[in-house]
């Protein structure tokens, strides 16, 4: 499961070193793509295949979907690791979560986010409830 926050800095190739702690769950190969809040996405490939079954099964006469679909798949790169736990990150990607140099790491148990240290930071700020306020939303969702 991944889990956990974890803040770095990009070099000046555009690469940023990932949590060891993410490294087994990613294995040797794994997709970054463009995710929602103005965050990256990256998926082991086990996830990854999951989440492309879905995508599948979605109808293609509906235009968000087709918009949706090709926005996810257009975003998409297949990585891996260096010999020292880094990633690039390509200037696409970059643009689209606004990261520049720091940037905070996080696991959402099937998988991991990358962050602008000022989005995230704004993110945190901008929910506007307590910890304990989400956790009553969630109950109401069964959780």
């Amino acid at each position: 499961m991944l889990i956990g926050e974890y803040r770095h800095t990009l070099d000046t190739k555009g690469r940023v070193i990932i949590p060891s702690k993410f490294r087994d769950e990613l294995k040797d190969n794994f997709i970054i793509t463009k995710g929602l809040d103005n965050c990256l996405f990256i998926y082991p490939q086990s996830e990854w295949i999951k989440i492309e079954n879905k995508l599948k099964e979605l109808p293609l006469t509906n235009r968000d979907v087709r918009s949706f679909v090709r926005t996810f798949y257009s975003g998409a790169i297949d990585e891996s690791l260096d010999k020292q736990g880094r990633v690039v990150i390509p200037q696409s990607l970059r643009e689209h979560a606004s990261i520049e140099k720091d940037v905070v790491i996080i696991g959402v148990s099937t998988r991991v986010e990358i962050w602008s240290t000022e989005n995230w930071d704004n993110y945190n700020d901008s929910l506007g409830l307590s910890y304990e306020d989400i956790a009553e939303k969630m109950q109401e969702l069964g959780i």
